[in-house]
């Protein structure tokens, strides 16, 4: 049986585009995540402390609030809880420019779209894993 990479993560995405939401939902949860795909920031929000996420994905581009301006809420809610949540900027801005403004903005990474989905597991399972690791120590 082949290893699920994801298996037992539960993960937010937060992307404005139903299609982006969809395809990025079929490729986590078929390697064994557990995903809830929300259009806003302003939903994301709402079900961030109910959810529990092990890790966020977050577009950047969304109407009204964007990702930035959401990952900066995030981390000031409960700095001790969310400010450790390993979190994705996913994007069609893949130019340094922005990659640079998604870390500062709190994001552990950033992601040009339109990823591979093979890249897009192996991410979320590399940031969990050295998440992990950080634990630890």
């Amino acid at each position: 049986m082949k290893p699920v990479p994801l298996a037992g993560l539960n993960i937010l995405v937060v992307d404005d585009d139903e299609d982006s939401r969809f395809y990025i939902t079929t490729v986590l949860e078929a390697d064994g995540a557990t995903v809830m795909a929300v259009a806003s920031a302003e939903v994301a929000l709402k079900v961030l402390p109910e959810l529990q996420p092990d890790v966020l994905i977050c577009d950047i581009a969304m109407p009204g609030e964007d990702g930035y301006t959401l990952i900066r809420k995030i981390r000031a809610l409960k700095p001790d809880i969310w400010g450790k949540l390993p979190a994705i900027a996913l994007t069609a801005y893949s130019d340094s420019e922005y990659r640079s403004l998604a870390l500062e903005a709190g994001f552990q990474t950033h992601v040009a779209k339109p990823v591979d989905p093979g890249e897009l597991v192996a991410i979320v399972a590399n940031l969990v894993a050295s998440d992990q690791i950080n634990l630890e120590f």
